[in-house]
């Protein structure tokens, strides 16, 4: 009867031995780094940059390069190898129409959503990567991308989204139609001396400087293009001499809080802030329909809501900005704008957040994200994104060339 049941016992134990064995071993397969030739290699390039399979044409392309068996892509400039490969993934039309769109949809809207109808703001976004335009220029061009004339009824207008919402529903390939213009040039938009990029595009203007006090504008450009909300840029150290009248200094009857947390966003964000004094975003029917306001030496009205909370505070004259951040502990940001940290309107204050290492390490991080399907997180992952960005800032801020060698470093994983 013992040895009966020892036998049984055994056989039992073994049985769940060898199954927990084989399980360990099929999930370490699974979980492991898959050691891919170059036609697996090719194959998950394309489908990270272009969200589609690549056909079985492409495919022979992007591996022979992969190999180094085929020419080098002297249509792409001096690249070879993966990034080859990944240059060529980005002439299919998913490159532009879903994962460029997907990629800066969220950068329109406060809820951070790509569920938004296609606008002037991404379609800016789409054709400066396409054509390779300096990225580092978004938040200061007098630029917008438009479809090319025929291509819709609905003419672009800076009073209503029609234009790129037709572009949407007809499918139309973005890659081919999207034409550069001055955004100055659209009806119902700003002149070019107020242009200031995609800040000053009309699906920005309708999310960021509708009602508020337009701290929003500046707010979201460092939550979209800087990879930082104001909790992270707080510095209380600074001068408090710009903080407008609308801050109280005593909010709930206790100065401390003022102290200790509001005056640390407050001193950074509303002396730049300052540069959009001139702007708002009008809705002209019940529908939400509206356009950019820009009143060129008058102050908007808003920046003296509840003036009297404390009106000893500051009293926003004019457009004139200034980037207390160049100093203090967000100096790690690395500003080397033209203007030494100062300047008047949103153009300015563009070329200022532009360049800077912030805006650039932004930008590598979201590629990073995008393509490699996570956030930056070994040793490994963040020495590769810092020389990215040294390659991003030291030929031209072309985000091809980021979507290239973020593929490359990828493309094992």
């Amino acid at each position: 009867m013992d040895n009966w049941m020892w036998t049984g016992n055994k056989d039992g134990l073994l049985g769940g031995l060898l199954r927990v064995v084989l399980a360990a071993v099929l999930m370490t397969m699974l979980a492991a780094p898959a050691n891919a030739g170059s036609r697996e290699q090719a194959k998950r390039i394309h489908e990270r940059i272009a969200g589609v399979p690549p056909s079985d044409i492409v495919l022979g392309q992007m591996q022979n390069a992969i190999d180094g068996t085929e020419p080098t892509c002297s249509q792409y400039g001096s690249v070879t190898g993966p990034q080859c490969a990944a240059y060529i993934a980005m002439e299919n039309h998913s490159f532009y129409n879903v994962t460029l769109k997907n990629f800066a949809a969220p950068w329109t809207n406060r809820d951070r959503s790509v569920f938004v109808p296609l606008n002037d703001y991404v379609a800016t976004v789409i054709g400066m990567i396409r054509d390779d335009r300096p990225f580092n220029t978004l938040l200061s061009d007098d630029i917008t991308y438009v479809g090319s004339q025929g291509t819709v009824s609905a003419a672009p207008s800076g009073n209503n989204n029609d234009h790129y919402e037709q572009l949407e529903a007809g499918n139309h390939n973005l890659k081919d139609v999207l034409e550069f213009a001055p955004q100055s040039s659209i009806p119902g938009n700003v002149p070019a001396p107020a242009t200031a990029g995609v800040m000053t595009s009309r699906a920005a203007a309708e999310a960021f400087f509708v009602a508020g006090t337009n701290r929003a504008m500046f707010r979201f450009t460092m939550v979209n293009h800087f990879c930082n909300d104001m909790e992270q840029l707080h510095d209380p150290n600074l001068s408090p001499d710009r903080i407008r009248q609308d801050v109280s200094r005593s909010p709930g009857g206790d100065s401390r809080l003022f102290l200790n947390n509001c005056v640390g966003c407050h001193t950074g964000m509303d002396p730049m802030a300052q540069a959009f004094a001139y702007y708002n975003y009008v809705e002209s029917d019940p529908a939400g329909r509206g356009s950019i306001e820009y009143t060129a030496g008058n102050v908007q009205p808003k920046y003296f809501n509840n003036d009297l909370n404390f009106p000893q505070g500051y009293r926003t004259p004019d457009d004139h900005w200034t980037n207390y951040w160049r100093n203090g502990q967000n100096r790690y940001l690395g500003f080397y704008g033209p203007g030494n940290g100062e300047g008047d309107g949103a153009k300015s204050l563009g070329e200022e957040l532009g360049n800077s290492d912030a805006f650039s390490s932004c930008q590598v991080k979201k590629v990073f994200q995008a393509v490699c399907l996570r956030e930056p997180e070994t040793a490994a992952d963040h020495t590769r994104v810092d020389q990215i960005v040294g390659t991003f800032q030291g030929t031209g801020y072309r985000m091809k060339q980021v979507f290239a060698d973020t593929a490359e470093y990828c493309m094992g994983q």
